[in-house]
């Protein structure tokens, strides 16, 4: 990539070479069709289930709740709408302001469908009260989604203490209530401990965590009823049909199993970038404004929000200097709309629209963040003269 500076990591990540190395073989020597019956099909077929395995043993869940997607929004939508097709009635389900557009937009489609939905509002640092999602269920509610880390501000949900609090409910309502949370931002940063966290489904996608774009998976546990959005072969346990994507399937099961063996010193180091880069921006830029707090958010994710600034200028004159960086989600980049996740966090939308979303990654070193501050001070420094 030339001289630059990927300072992106939250929007994507390269494939790793041992990722690739693995994934190779798939593509032109053991290409069977996982579904056909002769033995050289069967090289597809267990390449799949050893994945299954890597990514069960991340989760610490059966290999039977493990299935495999094209990515998180799949994930995601499966999750929300398969809950929502099952019954023959319409209900009730919770989320909140801040969750990616695959949910929201999820949400809204129900809606119009006749569901109900409750969107809890977020806390300044952009966690949810977990409180307040008990507060919120009704006798008819389903489903609630929360996401574990925030794709824009890195602020974490506490999904441990939300699933116990709804599980442990005087609501006779909460018994049956399914919880789901999408966790692609937390792979490889946070636990993923599905017992731990007391969920019921969890959403991953791939190409967060060095594995190829358009392969994820969701998580069901054991007796959760979802009803398929593709019907076919039969693939999946019929929960997910079509001919599955074996060399991404088993660049995943590489990727996550990498990204948690090296999870918690990444995280140690994430912290040291992540406080060099905080305290940077504050020292050439004090009236910047850090969204999240750094107390309840994961190091990899830095925003920024610089009042009287646009992104958009921001991040085309960062990208001239050779940092790549982002206005905030990836997937509502090219929209000139504040960020919804800044908005529900209480910002005006002057500054909504005046962030900047930093994001590290495992090949970030302390040089990537001193030049990115440096080339941030240049380009405000720039902007800043010809408005006057």
């Amino acid at each position: 990539m030339d001289d630059h500076i990927y300072m992106d990591y939250a929007a994507t990540t390269a494939l790793r070479k041992e990722v690739f190395a693995e994934m190779e073989p798939y593509f032109s020597e053991n290409y069977g069709n996982p579904s056909s019956l002769y033995g050289f099909a069967s090289e597809s077929r267990n390449a799949i289930e050893i994945s299954r395995d890597q990514v069960s043993k991340v989760l610490k869940c059966r290999r039977s709740e493990i299935f495999f997607t094209s990515g998180g929004t799949e994930s995601n939508n499966m999750a929300i709408k398969g809950v929502a097709l099952k019954g023959n009635n319409v209900g009730h389900m919770v989320t909140t302001a801040t969750e990616h557009h695959a949910n929201l937009n999820s949400f809204i489609q129900l809606n119009d469908l006749g569901w109900n939905t409750t969107v809890i509002g977020v806390n300044p640092d952009g966690t949810v009260d977990p409180h307040l999602v008990e507060d919120a269920l009704r006798p008819e509610t389903k489903l609630v989604s929360v996401m574990y880390v925030n794709n824009e501000t890195g602020a974490v949900n506490d999904i441990e203490a939300i699933s116990s609090i709804i599980k442990n409910s005087s609501k006779s309502s909460a018994e049956n209530v399914l919880i789901h949370t999408d966790a692609v931002q937390a792979a490889g940063k946070l636990n993923l401990d599905v017992n731990k966290l007391g969920v019921d489904m969890l959403s991953i996608s791939g190409h967060k965590i060095h594995a190829p774009k358009g392969i994820g998976i969701l998580y069901v546990k054991k007796g959760t009823e979802l009803s398929p959005l593709m019907t076919g072969g039969g693939q999946e346990r019929s929960l997910r049909s079509g001919t599955e994507n074996v060399p991404s399937i088993v660049g995943l099961g590489v990727a996550i199993t990498l990204a948690e063996r090296e999870r918690l010193s990444q995280y140690s180091t994430m912290v040291g970038l992540q406080k060099k880069l905080i305290h940077g921006v504050k020292k050439i830029a004090p009236e910047g404004r850090l969204n999240g707090h750094f107390n309840s958010k994961v190091p990899w994710i830095v925003n920024f929000s610089f009042n009287g600034f646009q992104g958009e200028p921001l991040i085309l004159g960062l990208d001239f200097k050779g940092i790549l960086a982002s206005s905030g989600s990836a997937c509502s980049s090219a929209s000139v709309e504040p960020s919804h996740v800044l908005m529900a966090m209480g910002l005006s939308r002057d500054e909504a629209v005046g962030s900047v979303r930093f994001s590290m990654g495992r090949e970030t070193t302390e040089n990537d963040v001193d030049r990115t501050i440096e080339a941030l001070r240049e380009v405000l420094n720039q902007l800043a003269s010809m408005s006057t």
